[in-house]
């Protein structure tokens, strides 16, 4: 689709911004082509700078499962924005999240607000290292916990990787800090355990992997981790950034009945503003300043406007928007799944709940390694023909796509017909 606008802004911001963007995968490098500048959103909906129309299956990356500008979250921001943007005090509203946050995480008996999920998943760790007195930290292949230099590690293949950095600028003195391990690997953590678990501050994982393309745990994996934890005194993660209060209204942990030591969330949980927040057990988290001699602290963390937000939107995540949710999903699985039978290119869809991928590879894919083997170029050409469509999909074959409660079965109807024209096009390539 032809956007001489978006063409435009994009050469101005390249004069200015690395890249053009503001984060990288909104670049398009991965698909090709000049990214949709976006002028405004509603519902479900997308609208570009030269007004054209996109189903959107992104969601701002996930935060938006109530979809864009709903009244109520617009009215509550406005409100809150009306007695001022910024305090740099205590306000009645944190503590009111923090008890809802509370209440739909039991495994948070305290938490800290930050303005982002790379803020919320550094701290933890840090917080994790303060209570341990341990300095190692171990992490799963594929998934992503934000751009803190100690979380930015290469892994390898099979056995544990140690201390490889993944991006210039991170010192490899910072990164042998760090031990990555493949997911869904569950012996590969028992050796890593087994060899250094005296000196295992925390094991960090995103419970479903949402940054490699969508990725379940396989059963009795998350369980083996949470137990390896406990039974060698390292401190457990869930990052829920992605998947809190998006894959059940008390995340992941809620859905699969599962208690970690520290949890991290973001998106939803700010309600679509820059919030995001880390917590857990009492003992753990009273190791914070001022309690503790953990330091941690932000000007913006706890801003009023986003906890306005944030609370309209969690006081609106109730059965019936997951159990829409949910049978949207499947609606939507099913009918790419139907159009790959039909055109005979070879890929595997991978949901849970309200999250999606498409992957163009054989599958199932369980780790870095399944993911690593799709068809990037099948996928850039599905992309481009989704995209000359009105179908908004995310511009990376390693990023789950997002529903949320204003898509319709209509609207996913339309999307699936339009994924059996793009997979036509993709079979003839």
């Amino acid at each position: 689709m032809s956007d001489p606008r978006s063409a435009e802004l994009f050469e101005r911001a390249k004069e200015s911004i690395p890249g053009g963007v503001n984060s990288p995968v909104r670049a398009f490098r991965a698909v090709g082509g000049t990214p949709i500048f976006i002028a405004k959103a509603a519902g479900a909906k997308l609208f570009g700078a030269n007004g054209a129309e996109y189903t959107d299956y992104i969601g701002s990356w996930g935060p938006m499962i109530l979809g864009h500008a709903h009244p109520a979250v617009v009215a509550a921001i406005g409100a809150a924005a009306a007695n001022g943007t910024s305090y740099g005090a205590p306000t009645e509203g944190e503590v009111v999240l923090a008890e809802k946050v509370k209440s739909l995480y039991p495994s948070i008996e305290m938490l800290r607000c930050t303005s982002s999920g790379t803020e919320a998943t550094m701290a933890a760790i840090r917080v994790a290292r303060g209570y341990t007195g341990r300095a190692l930290v171990v992490k799963f292949e594929g998934c992503y916990h934000g751009h803190a230099d100690f979380l930015l590690v290469k892994a390898g293949s099979g056995m544990a990787t140690f201390g490889v950095p993944d991006s210039a600028g991170v010192p490899e003195g910072i990164a042998k800090n760090t031990v990555t391990v493949p997911y869904n690997d569950l012996a590969a953590l028992e050796r890593v355990f087994d060899e250094r678990g005296s000196e295992i501050a925390a094991v960090i994982v995103e419970p479903v992997v949402g940054n490699m393309g969508l990725v379940p745990p396989d059963p009795g994996f998350l369980e083996g981790l949470l137990a390896l934890c406990t039974k060698h005194g390292a401190v457990s993660i869930f990052d829920e950034v992605m998947t809190g209060c998006r894959l059940s209204s008390g995340g992941y942990q809620k859905r699969a009945g599962l208690t970690p030591d520290m949890t991290c969330l973001g998106k939803i949980v700010g309600g679509g503003m820059p919030l995001a927040v880390y917590g857990g057990k009492r003992a753990i988290m009273e190791k914070v300043a001022p309690l503790g001699p953990v330091y941690q602290a932000g000007t913006l963390s706890g801003n009023p406007v986003a906890v306005a937000a944030a609370l309209e939107t969690l006081s609106r995540l109730d059965d019936a928007l997951y159990t829409h949710l949910e049978a949207l999903g499947a609606q939507l699985q099913s009918g790419i799944e139907a159009a790959l039978s039909r055109t005979g290119v070879e890929g595997c869809v991978q949901r849970v709940g309200s999250m999606i991928t498409l992957f163009f590879t054989k599958g199932p894919v369980r780790n870095w390694a399944d993911a690593s083997s799709s068809h990037t170029g099948r996928f850039a050409t599905f992309h481009r023909e989704l995209l000359a469509r009105g179908e908004y999909w995310p511009p990376s074959q390693y990023e789950a796509a997002f529903l949320s409660g204003t898509h319709t079965p209509e609207l996913i109807a339309r999307t699936v017909a339009h994924v059996g024209e793009a997979l036509e096009v993709v079979a003839r390539s």
